[in-house]
């Protein structure tokens, strides 16, 4: 029988390159994997208890909950949301929590953008907010970053158009591991109030930044209350990637419309899981940061073992998250090297194109999978094999 083929909304969608990568890897057992981007620690182990108590004393984890979450967990949130980002919710802004960030920005564009409008991104970008976007029908609109990867706001400002809705910022970055400045981002939000579109400010990696440099929230600017869609998530910093637990600070006069969206993609994020992010929660930054305390040095050992390859490789040098972008010189594809990587050394990486990027070739690296013990076998095996297959 002829099946009928998928949607064209869908056929633009791009094919998440994690999985193919996956499969690579199942193909090779021992591969060692720089691919995905999660951290090599587990979470606090209260996170643990905390659900194993509230399945045996807590109806409500049997039952659903209200949208926006548990009142226990939006309590938390809104302290470390004052605490930690300098935001004050008031009557302006709500809380609304979600089976993680991507979930939560997936219904950001629904609430926003009706189809064919602009979501505006900074390329290099991460691969699931293009995706998100067209899969609602609208259209990414990419702006490239410098040769920093830093924001190139002459052609920021070129690329709104009237059917501009939203500029998304990510920082730190993923891929790229760029941290914006406060300036930087005060002048993107201050851009996105003249001109009438929203700010998402994606902030998962909030607490993976280094060299000193503070990270910056855009939601904690005084006018920023009523255009500013900030998106956060547990996954990384607390180790949680599995309980897929995020949350987002919108303007409440999106609240009924993300209420409509979120009721419909799965009422409220299992109550379970609230009841570990709340204990997550109570061990607080201090926590995180005792397990984010090494990041830089395994970073400054993968900046050394790339420069082994000379001016064959461009780094434009991270300053948070735990990615590193690097660029190369040859006439390979990225997509082949990441596969001869994998049958050949026993290491994975991600094709730079999965991000945006058109010129060249170039790779990123995720080292938040090592730490200091695992480093050197990871970067050792992917430094042999880019030493052979960019000169062969």
């Amino acid at each position: 029988m002829n099946w009928p083929r998928s949607t064209n909304r869908m056929q633009r969608v791009q094919t998440p390159m994690i999985p193919i990568v996956g499969e690579w890897i199942a193909q090779h057992p021992g591969t060692i994997s720089l691919g995905q981007g999660i951290v090599h620690y587990d979470p606090p182990a209260e996170v643990a208890q905390a659900a194993a108590a509230a399945a045996r004393e807590q109806p409500r984890v049997h039952r659903y909950g209200l949208v926006r979450g548990i009142p226990e967990l939006l309590t938390a949130l809104e302290s470390k949301l004052h605490a930690d980002n300098g935001i004050a919710l008031g009557s302006r802004a709500t809380i609304v929590t979600t089976t993680g960030s991507n979930m939560g920005f997936l219904q950001a564009v629904l609430a926003i953008a009706d189809v064919d409008d602009e979501i505006i991104l900074l390329s290099p970008f991460y691969f699931n907010h293009e995706m998100a976007i067209d899969i609602a029908g609208c259209r990414a609109v990419t702006v490239a970053t410098d040769d920093d990867y830093q924001i190139d706001f002459a052609a920021l400002e070129q690329a709104i158009t009237p059917r501009t809705r939203a500029i998304v910022t990510v920082s730190p970055s993923n891929p790229t591991g760029a941290v914006y400045s406060q300036a930087a981002l005060t002048r993107v939000n201050q851009l996105c109030r003249e001109r009438q579109i929203y700010h998402i400010s994606d902030e998962a990696y909030e607490y993976f930044v280094y060299d000193e440099q503070p990270h910056f929230s855009p939601g904690s600017l005084p006018d920023a209350h009523e255009h500013t869609i900030s998106l956060y998530s547990l996954s990384k910093a607390y180790g949680m990637a599995g309980w897929r637990v995020g949350y987002m600070v919108v303007p409440t006069h999106l609240e009924t419309d993300l209420k409509k969206i979120q009721d419909t993609n799965l009422v409220c994020p299992p109550i379970i899981n609230q009841f570990a992010a709340v204990a997550a929660l109570n061990c607080g930054r201090e926590w995180c940061r005792q397990q984010v305390a090494d990041f830089p040095v395994v970073r400054e050992i993968v900046l050394h073992e790339l420069a082994q390859l000379g001016d064959r490789c461009r780094i434009p040098r991270p300053s948070g998250a735990f990615y590193v972008l690097a660029q190369f010189d040859t006439t390979r594809t990225d997509l082949d090297l990441v596969e001869q990587l994998i049958r050949q050394f026993g290491i994975a990486v991600m094709p730079g194109s999965t991000f945006g990027t058109t010129q060249g070739c170039s790779l990123r690296i995720a080292y938040g999978a090592l730490d200091r013990q695992t480093v050197a076998e990871g970067m050792g095996r992917l430094v042999r094999g880019l030493n052979q297959l960019l000169t062969s």
